[in-house]
């Protein structure tokens, strides 16, 4: 009886670290799906319109700001305590640095809702600007928690 609860503990013990790794694994893919999505959104699509590289849409431009309000939320939680390992470009500093890293966090939605709020206007004297805040706050987060 002993060594069959021994050897129930023991797989239980090995399926958690297993589950956890294939967890990490998952948040791993899911922040780079939803990176791979701000790539396609804010530069391929919204850098293009603000290079002249692509016609300036109005309201393609303000569509893809409001997407842009929806992603900003959603690749943080897919770096929980361990998600580091393996193949990813984040930087230990995520977890190392919390209280930075939420800041660049908050730093990021607050430009991008405020790239929002003016892509609505469609003026281009308040969009280039926010464009470029929104812009300095991923090369800001990037510098500091993202491995090249």
């Amino acid at each position: 009886m002993r060594k069959t609860l021994s050897l129930l503990v023991a797989g239980l013990v090995c399926a958690g670290v297993m589950s956890s790794a294939v967890a990490a694994e998952d948040h791993v893919k899911a922040r780079r799906a939803i990176f791979k999505e701000y790539k396609k959104t804010f530069g391929a699509g919204m850098g293009k319109m603000m290079k002249g590289e692509t016609p300036y849409n109005k309201d393609e431009f303000a569509a893809m700001a409001t997407k842009m309000v929806d992603l900003s939320k959603q690749p943080w939680d897919h770096f929980p305590e361990g998600s580091n390992k393996g193949k990813t470009e984040a930087k230990p500093e995520i977890w190392s640095k919390p209280a930075e890293f939420k800041k660049e966090i908050d730093s990021h939605q607050a430009a991008i809702a405020k790239l929002a709020t003016a892509a609505q206007t469609g003026d281009m004297a308040q969009i280039k600007p926010a464009f470029g805040a929104a812009q300095k706050t991923c090369k800001a987060c990037h510098d500091t928690f993202k491995a090249d």
